[in-house]
């Protein structure tokens, strides 16, 4: 069912942000020239050379099923107007807004530092999120092919990972998957937020429109290549409803596992989102925070560990017995699941 999205005549062509809001960290506050005020502009896109030394990220979240990941990027041109690391660009001295989806540092270095971390004596084994922050096959992929010489790496050494995308460039790497999958180091998972590519086309205007990200399902289901699906995120009174229908094609496309996160609204997030709601979805704007609110005890954002990614209360409980339900509908549990360890499986075998 497609939603009927109002057009706005605010922001840039092709972007998700509709503004481009102050930094946190910053006591200047830079006001845009009208042109881009009404909608007239286009942001181009910059690149940067990010020198950073170290490749691989450490966390410590209880919730997360991983320690370690990897991301070639900082900034995503996928522009999701939901993403979670929309505040990490404010380290960096730019805004959380247009800024995160249009000023993109490139990590050149990732595959030499990989390397060198491989290489150590102290390594040891340890499963690898690719992605995790932002998108390690976002457009720009197409030209730096970092991800990609990271995988040559992956291979090389014979390291487990897991990849999470929502970009069908993922099917450019078809060969080192197929040959890591063959060793039973990778799964990918597809992140399908809608169906609806008009929904699509506004939420997440640079991400791959929802029928190719299935064709990806498929076209590395059909190599032998451990795939499954992401519902991520859930945006009570938007695309919940979405699920049931999202988890069958995916399944008919070959997908053997499937989880979800709820969105999360940290920082300048909440501001960006709401005002892309009242621009986008003006009628339904107080329904869909009040449902999302419904999940969060009242709240718009949570960050407590085992809270964050599903919600509590009444509503995020049935929310998680209607997902559990339909994924034994559509056959998820008696797939053959990933042979790795990772954090999808874990999310599967919570439904079983």
């Amino acid at each position: 069912m497609q939603q009927s999205v109002q057009k706005v005549e605010k922001g840039w062509k092709g972007r998700g942000a509709l503004s481009n809001p102050s930094n946190r960290f910053e006591s200047l506050k830079l006001e845009w020239e009208e042109e881009y005020q009404t909608g007239q502009g286009v942001r181009k896109t910059l690149f940067y050379e990010d020198p950073t030394s170290e490749i691989l990220s450490y966390n410590k979240s209880p919730d997360l099923g991983f320690e370690l990941s990897l991301n070639p990027y900082r900034g995503c041109e996928h522009g999701c107007i939901y993403c979670y690391a929309r505040p990490t660009h404010e380290y960096l001295g730019f805004s959380a807004g247009v800024d995160f989806e249009s000023r993109i540092l490139v990590k050149t270095k990732a595959p030499f530092l990989l390397e060198k971390v491989f290489r150590s004596p102290r390594w040891k084994s340890k499963l690898i999120l690719v992605s995790g922050v932002t998108d390690c096959y976002q457009p720009c992929e197409s030209h730096f092919k970092l991800t990609r010489q990271c995988l040559e790496i992956f291979l090389k050494y014979r390291q487990p990972l897991a990849l999470i995308t929502k970009n069908r460039l993922v099917c450019r790497d078809m060969d080192l998957l197929k040959e890591l999958a063959r060793h039973n180091l990778v799964n990918v998972s597809l992140s399908v937020t809608t169906l609806d590519p008009a929904l699509a086309s506004v939420l997440e205007p640079r991400a791959s429109k929802p029928q190719s990200r299935l064709e990806a399902i498929r076209a590395l289901s059909s190599e032998g290549i451990p795939v499954g699906v992401m519902f991520a995120p859930v945006i009570p009174g938007l695309n919940d409803f979405e699920m049931p229908s999202i988890l069958k094609a995916a399944s008919e496309a070959g997908a053997s596992f499937a989880g979800y996160s709820l969105l999360r609204l940290p920082w300048s997030v909440a501001d960006l989102f709401v005002e892309w709601l009242s621009a986008h979805f003006p009628g339904k704007k107080e329904k869909i925070l009040n449902r999302i609110r419904d999940f969060r005890e009242g709240k718009l954002s949570d960050s407590r560990f085992g809270t964050r990614m599903t919600g509590s209360g009444k509503a995020a409980a049935e929310f998680n017995q209607w997902f559990g339900c339909f994924l034994r509908k559509y056959g998820y549990g008696e797939k053959k699941k990933p042979g790795i360890n990772s954090p999808l499986n874990q999310q599967l075998e919570l439904f079983e």
